[in-house]
């Protein structure tokens, strides 16, 4: 079993994080700041994860995991969060995150998450890869203990609309599921029109990102894959509104 650091400042959740790993065998210590945090952490020798809270007072969780991936570069971290963002999901993955997981969650997905981390590539073996040009904000680690995969092939359908097939694996456990995810007509029209473009920049590779991008914040906010294995992008949600921004940005558009 492991030796877990557990960083939040809420201590009901730093509780109910020990007692869930505790119960499975793990051994946890807990810090209530960042500051705390880092002093335990050390050098990161002993530490087969850290489970990270991003909002807290004195020295957010992101500053905190760069400090973590300084100290040791192949530091496994997981981040906590209610407030996931394609800019902190960028951040986060640039400084070597190995998961996210998204508050509030159950003991089932915290330990799912935990099992993924602790049997995935140490980040070190991630980072450091040039941005894409076309920004993917969940390309580089697992979603509430989920790893998405792209299969080759974006079809297009006779009335315009997209379609593309990710799988989607349980990383604790291995199993894996084909999740099929369609962008209608009207859609692709509504992401055209919010860019003020007739054609997306990248052609096929952005609307691949832009369904694995749907897929990843369908996995983000329920923590599990979709009814049917089938994801149906029936709006320009706010999420995706960001993304299509931040691809604009990145592409000079």
């Amino acid at each position: 079993m492991a030796r877990i650091l557990v960083v939040d400042d809420e201590s009901n959740i730093r509780m109910m994080l020990k007692l869930a790993l505790v119960h499975v065998g793990h051994e946890v210590e807990t810090a209530s700041d960042g500051y705390e945090g880092l002093e335990r952490f050390g050098s990161g020798a002993g530490w087969d994860l850290v489970l990270l809270d991003q909002r807290m007072p004195g020295m957010e969780g992101l500053d905190v995991l760069r400090e973590i991936r300084r100290r040791d570069p192949a530091a496994r971290v997981v981040m906590i969060t209610a407030f996931g963002t394609v800019d902190l999901a960028t951040e986060a993955m640039r400084a070597g995150i190995t998961d996210f997981l998204r508050k509030p969650f159950t003991v089932e997905t915290l330990r799912a998450a935990v099992g993924a981390a602790l049997g995935g590539q140490p980040a070190s073996q991630t980072v450091d890869q040039p941005p894409s040009p076309i920004p993917y904000a969940f390309d580089l680690a697992t979603v509430n203990g989920y790893r998405l995969g792209s299969l080759p092939g974006v079809s297009t359908g006779k009335d315009g609309g997209i379609n593309d097939v990710f799988t989607v694996t349980a990383a604790a456990t291995g199993q894996t599921w084909q999740c099929r995810v369609s962008v209608p007509c009207y859609v692709a029209e509504l992401v055209k029109a919010h860019a003020d473009l007739d054609e997306m920049p990248g052609g096929e590779p952005f609307w691949q990102a832009l369904c694995g991008e749907a897929l990843a914040n369908y996995l983000w906010q329920n923590a599990a894959p979709p009814p049917g294995d089938t994801l149906i992008v029936d709006d320009l949600t706010s999420g995706l509104r960001h993304w299509i921004d931040a691809v604009l940005s990145a592409t000079g558009k």
